[in-house]
């Protein structure tokens, strides 16, 4: 019998607000915005979702974007997926969001600012959910741009745990970045950034040396480096895998082929998330379903990457603790 995974408390690390954008929700904006959809219906949106690398997705990805303009948009994109992650027994989640999506179009840093963190306060009363935000850049626009976007977080900054690197990863390496993750670092955010997905291993190298980040997402690619993995194991790096999307994405062919149970062997700090959920295929349940079921994860397995997902969190060691402690309650009868 397959467990239930909503029993389980969880933290998912690696998380797009904009990648939540169900096309039940996207066809309410286009409407609410007056924007026109190269769909006819939700279905049409569901069988668009289908991909043959990360540019592809990001394509569709950035369009579906246009379609939030007011803070009420942004509250409602960032309410339904705190909605669905009090479902899926996620008691913290450390949100992605991409500030120049959004600037580009001329959309005000307070609007998104504003309507997110309404959604967060208001899950926090009414689910008591636990939640960061961190800043992404756009690695396949200019270091330039990044500047001026973290210029304009600033004002912000209560509100923001850290900022991260994100979008297309060919040839763009993290040391086009290592000026302005410099300067982050000075304002006193958290670093991490995305590397060896698409992208060599030896982004994720440049990304712990040149960005000094304290998490890696994805990282799926280091077990190409065996030097790279004995340094992960032994500095403790969490990694950040999204196993739908990896396989949606075709970075690895299909489930039974995905590295986590390996990664987990070798003693890699490995968690399990849902980066994009509304076109990858499912929310962080349905990861670990997945992945449990292709790879024959044990319940120790289990254990370990829920456990995981509150260590690798930036929660204080006593929040950590204290979710730690509800997780080792509730896997007693898990099952």
């Amino acid at each position: 019998m397959e467990p239930n995974f909503t029993k389980l408390p969880k933290a998912e690390l690696h998380l797009h607000i904009e990648g939540t954008l169900e096309p039940e929700l996207l066809f309410k904006l286009a409407e609410r915005n007056r924007i026109s959809l190269p769909y006819k219906t939700t279905s049409d949106a569901h069988e668009a979702y289908k991909f043959k690398d990360l540019q592809s997705f990001l394509d569709i990805y950035y369009f579906a974007a246009k379609t939030l303009i007011h803070e009420q948009d942004f509250y409602d994109l960032t309410w339904a997926y705190l909605e669905k992650a009090q479902h899926q027994n996620i008691r913290h989640a450390e949100i992605f969001f991409d500030p120049q999506t959004h600037t580009q179009r001329g959309i005000a840093f307070q609007t998104f600012m504003n309507g997110m963190n309404q959604a967060l306060q208001d899950a926090k009363h009414k689910f008591n959910i636990s939640t960061k935000l961190i800043m992404c850049f756009l690695r396949d626009l200019d270091e330039k741009s990044a500047f001026a976007t973290l210029q304009q977080a600033l004002p912000f900054k209560e509100h923001i745990v850290a900022v991260g690197l994100d979008s297309a990863e060919k040839n763009n390496p993290p040391s086009k970045f290592q000026n302005v993750f410099a300067e982050a670092r000075k304002q006193g955010f958290l670093c991490v950034a995305h590397a060896g997905e698409e992208g060599p291993p030896e982004y994720i190298t440049e990304a712990l040396d040149l960005l000094k980040v304290s998490r890696i997402d994805h990282g799926i690619r280091c077990l190409e480096d065996e030097a790279l993995v004995n340094r992960l194991v032994l500095e403790k790096i969490p990694l950040t895998v999204c196993p739908l999307s990896n396989v949606k994405l075709c970075v690895v062919k299909s489930m039974k082929e995905h590295p986590l149970k390996r990664m987990l062997d070798r003693g890699l700090f490995v968690t399990v998330n849902s980066d994009d959920p509304a076109y990858f295929g499912g929310y962080v349940n349905e990861n670990f379903s997945a992945a449990a079921q292709a790879l024959q994860l044990s319940s120790q397995d289990i254990y370990q990457l829920a456990k995981n997902s509150f260590q690798a969190s930036f929660l204080s060691p006593e929040q950590k603790s204290a979710f730690i402690a509800e997780l080792d309650n509730a896997f007693v009868s898990f099952s």
